[in-house]
């Protein structure tokens, strides 16, 4: 029997490598195109997602407007038919294994539903049951928990069912909005202390590796 019937997994830097090399590089470009000098590192860009969201960052910090930031998201999706990241090594094993053994894969993203699909066709050869992604308006996206009242709706399961897997505190602040069980996907966070800090702290599992998460699922 599955530890967890339903894993419930992010996207980016929990399943695939995108930011430093897909979504950081676009976003410098669209800066350079709509606040020409403005700047932003890349450990600035990881905060502001971390801790604001993207949307919200892109309006706090540099002031786009709503018809701004759906271009934006227009532009992205042109941009990534072309930049397909790499997975993490170990994560296949685990996608793979929770199929085998009869679970669920559902994915709640700030990624869209396209880029995931591919993604998943690319490197995994399977796609998710179910995808609550940037596609979805504002606020039906992670922070709000209303993806996984979704998901527990459609399949009939509890709370304790689903296992989050994610790098980010929006996602934390969405299982705790739903009461659902949260594991840090820390192997894409070692270079950022202040996130490992913090994310290890709030979240009820933080695994290392995939190959920890891989055993603590299955063995």
């Amino acid at each position: 029997m599955l530890k967890f019937p339903c894993l419930v997994l992010d996207h980016d830097d929990t399943v695939v490598q995108s930011e430093a090399t897909v979504n950081y590089p676009f976003f410098v470009y669209i800066l350079d195109q709509y606040r020409p000098g403005a700047t932003i590192t890349l450990d600035e860009y990881v905060s502001g997602c971390c801790n604001l969201g993207f949307a919200e960052m892109c309006r706090r910090w540099y002031g786009f407007t709503e018809q701004e930031l759906v271009d934006e998201y227009r532009l992205w999706q042109e941009y990534i038919r072309d930049h397909i990241p790499a997975a993490f090594p170990g994560i296949h094993r685990i996608i793979c294994r929770q199929k085998e053994e009869g679970g669920l894969v559902c994915v709640v993203s700030h990624s869209c539903n396209d880029n995931i699909t591919r993604d998943y066709d690319a490197h995994f050869g399977i796609r998710p049951d179910h995808i609550f992604g940037w596609d979805y308006p504002e606020h039906q996206r992670k922070p709000n928990p209303w993806p996984l009242v979704q998901i527990m709706k459609k399949y009939d399961l509890r709370p304790e069912q689903l296992l989050v897997v994610d790098d980010m505190k929006p996602a934390y602040d969405m299982a705790s909005g739903a009461g659902v069980p949260i594991a840090f996907a820390a192997w894409g966070r070692k270079d950022y202390p202040q996130i490992m800090a913090e994310m290890t702290s709030l979240c009820d599992y933080t695994f290392n590796s995939t190959e920890e998460l891989e055993k603590f699922l299955f063995e």
